[in-house]
């Protein structure tokens, strides 16, 4: 047995030891349902630690997620309706038979047509089930909007419903802005609501046609907001002023100094 395989079996150990009836009353009461709150929070802890960048960081979050993964699974085992081994299996099986360019005679001369290839291999394994599901349907409703946006869109696209250039969604996108300006001329809440998610909707499809991450394109510029806020705070604190005490023309012109302060940064505060 390898030292890897051997710290694994160690870690479901440590995982009975804490189920068992005289281990931790915490980790004894917990069911699927209590204990997903925390794979989600575990799951955000690690795609910032892969943000900063900080690689013990990055591996203490891996360790904190697998335990989160080991622990689940050992709930549904102790059912008797499923084991670790049988997920194991499970996804082993399925990424052999969704690389048949890796581990068969396929050949795929792009990643448009890995793509496509992909999702013609789950669409028959959907069609292969007691109750086929729709492709959409596979994507959690539960995701943030903004990512689940951009599955849609990606899902979707595999199957050909597609612009066939950046310039067509950019269109869609600007057509879908004029309706917004129409909603907010109309005075109407719940259309100005339904023309923005359109909107927001329609700039998913544009990131996605120039090949970025609208939701890594959303942090960045929030980070960029957030570091321009703190640098105008400080400039108004050294002018002695209030945002209450200036109009919208004088923020906006001390909003347009923080700009000659680009390395300006939360940690320098």
């Amino acid at each position: 047995m390898t030292p890897t395989a051997e710290k694994f079996l160690a870690l479901r150990e440590i995982i009975d030891r804490l189920r068992a009836p005289d281990g931790c009353p915490w980790d004894q009461k917990q069911t699927p349902q209590s204990f997903k709150q925390y794979l989600v929070e575990e799951t955000h802890e690690l795609l910032e630690a892969i943000n900063d960048d900080n690689p013990s960081h990055i591996c203490e979050e891996l360790g904190d997620l697998l335990f989160q993964i080991i622990f689940l699974s050992n709930l549904y085992q102790e059912k008797k309706l499923f084991t670790l081994s049988d997920v194991i299996d499970s996804i082993s099986h399925k990424m052999i038979r969704r690389h048949p360019h890796v581990f068969g005679n396929t050949t795929v001369d792009s990643e448009q047509e890995l793509r496509q290839q992909w999702q013609a291999i789950k669409n028959q394994e959907n069609e292969q089930k007691p109750q086929p599901r729709h492709p959409l349907d596979s994507i959690p409703k539960s995701l943030p909007a903004l990512r689940r946006a951009q599955r849609v869109a990606d899902r979707v696209a595999r199957g050909g419903f597609d612009w066939p250039d950046c310039s067509g969604a950019l269109g869609k996108l600007n057509e879908e802005f004029t309706e917004l300006q129409d909603a907010f001329t109309q005075d109407s809440p719940e259309r100005i609501k339904e023309e923005l998610g359109d909107v927001l909707f329609a700039l998913t499809v544009v990131a996605r046609k120039a090949e970025i991450d609208g939701e890594d394109a959303l942090h960045a510029a929030t980070d960029k907001f957030t570091t321009r806020f703190l640098a105008f705070e400080k400039i108004m604190a050294g002018q002695g002023k209030q945002l209450r005490d200036l109009d919208a023309d004088a923020l906006l012109a001390i909003w347009g100094q923080t700009k000659a302060e680009p390395k300006a940064s939360p940690e320098n505060d």
